[in-house]
C-alpha cells in the first residue's frame, strides 16, 4: 500500500525545498517515490540528482513517432510509453525521481499530465511512499492530475495573500472528485512567530496548522552555493518543520 503526500501551495513558497526534505526523511523508512509535477523541474535540483528526460519529453517523442508512421505495428503505444517512462527514472539509492517537464510545442499539459498520472498510478504501487511536488497554484487540482491523495500539504508564507489561496485550494479539493485523506497547512519562512491576525485567519478558513517553519538561512547559504535542499544540516528549522509534518500526518 503506496502513501502519497501532495505538496501544493502559491509560487515562492518553499513547497520544492519541503518536497525534497519529506523525500529525504521518508526515504529511512522505505522507497519513496518522488514526483517532480511543476513544469519548471526544480526538484531533482533540490534532492542532488541529475535529470536527463522528462515525461513532457516522452509525450512528444512519442506524438512524433505516430505522426511520421515510424512505430512498429507490433508494440503498441501503452507498452511504449510504459518502458519509456521506466526508463525516465532517475534511480538513487533510498529514492527515485520522475519528472513531469515541460513540453516543447505547442498546447497545453493535458497529454503529460494524462501520462504522468497513468504512470504514478503504475509505478506507485512498487513503493511505500510518494511524494508529489506540484506545480504552483491550483491548475493541478483542477485538472485532477492527482486522482487520490492521502495527504495533501499546503504550503503557504506568512501572509494573509497567501493564506487566502490556501484556503481557496482547500475548498477547490472538496469540489473536485480528488480524494484526499487528510488536508494540512504547513506556514513557511516565519520570523518571530506567527502574527495574532493570521492565526486568526487561520482558525476562520477551517485550515488545520501541521507546521510553522521559522525561516532557515541555512538554506539561503545553499542555494547559494548551488547545493542540494538535502544537505540541510539534522537541526536546520527547515528539517525540523518538515519532521514536524511527518509526525503531525502519522508517516
Amino acid at each position: 500500500m503506496t502513501t502519497t503526500i501532495v505538496v501544493a501551495g502559491k509560487g515562492g513558497v518553499g513547497k520544492t525545498a519541503i518536497s525534497a526534505l519529506l523525500v529525504d526523511t521518508l526515504s529511512q523508512k522505505g522507497v519513496v517515490l518522488a514526483i517532480d509535477a511543476d513544469p519548471s523541474t526544480n526538484l531533482n535540483a533540490a534532492l542532488g540528482v541529475p535529470l536527463n528526460e522528462t515525461v513532457g519529453r516522452v509525450r512528444e517523442d512519442m506524438s512524433e513517432y505516430i505522426k511520421k508512421g515510424s512505430m512498429s505495428p507490433t508494440v503498441s503505444k501503452q507498452d511504449y510509453l510504459d518502458t519509456k517512462i521506466r526508463e525516465a527514472l532517475v534511480e538513487a539509492p533510498k529514492f527515485d525521481l520522475l519528472a513531469m517537464g515541460r513540453p516543447e510545442g505547442p498546447g497545453c499539459y493535458c497529454a503529460s499530465n494524462q501520462m504522468l498520472r497513468m504512470s504514478m498510478s503504475k509505478l506507485s504501487k512498487s513503493y511505500p511512499y510518494m511524494v508529489v511536488d506540484s506545480e504552483a497554484g491550483m491548475e493541478h487540482i483542477s485538472r485532477q492530475t492527482t486522482q487520490e491523495i492521502d495527504f495533501m500539504l499546503v504550503v503557504s508564507d506568512p501572509t494573509m495573500r497567501g493564506l487566502t489561496a490556501a484556503a481557496r485550494m482547500k475548498d477547490l479539493i472538496k469540489e473536485m472528485r480528488t480524494k484526499v485523506g487528510k488536508t494540512g497547512l504547513a506556514v513557511n519562512r516565519v520570523r518571530n512567530g506567527l502574527p495574532q491576525e493570521l492565526k486568526k485567519a487561520i482558525d476562520e478558513y477551517g485550515l488545520e496548522l501541521v507546521a510553522a517553519i521559522p525561516e532557515d538561512t541555512e538554506l539561503a547559504d545553499l542555494e547559494i552555493k548551488g547545493k542540494a535542499v538535502v544537505e540541510l544540516p539534522a537541526d536546520s528549522p527547515l528539517r525540523k518543520g518538515v519532521e514536524q509534518i511527518i509526525g503531525k500526518f502519522g508517516l
